[in-house]
């Protein structure tokens, strides 16, 4: 059997501890090297959004497909057009939330309507995010 050893720790007294200004303070962190050098790890330029609208998507024709097994997949398309008529984009780009909020239920139910947010950019691209409340 291995005998177990007691490891002691010395901790310093607390008269022991010398109580640093926050001057000193403020000095010992400019003086590191990699301070000044931390660069965030993304910047997300702001975009200029032109228009903002929200929209209640009739998705039931997604229940009119001759398969039960392709509604999802209709109602993401049929998802796509309506904003597409409406917005009139370059390109459109629907948020993750709002592939799940669709596919949430599987392949076979998707929602009969769902409430969006769509934002227009500078650049006539359109963003698809789920509405608040």
């Amino acid at each position: 059997m291995i005998e177990e050893k007691e490891i002691e720790e010395e901790l310093p007294e607390l008269e022991d501890i010398e109580e640093i200004g926050e001057d000193e303070e403020i000095e010992a962190v400019e003086d590191r090297p990699d301070a000044t050098e931390v660069e965030p790890a993304e910047v997300i330029p702001e975009e200029e959004i032109i228009d903002e609208r929200i929209y209640t998507v009739p998705l039931r024709k997604a229940y009119w497909t001759g398969s039960r097994l392709r509604r999802s997949n209709r109602a993401v398309r049929i998802l796509r057009e309506f904003v597409e008529r409406h917005m009139k984009p370059e390109e459109v780009v629907i948020q993750p939330e709002v592939n799940e909020r669709i596919w949430d239920r599987g392949i076979q139910k998707p929602p009969r309507r769902i409430r969006i947010r769509a934002t227009k950019n500078s650049d006539n691209l359109v963003r698809v995010y789920l509405a608040e409340g």
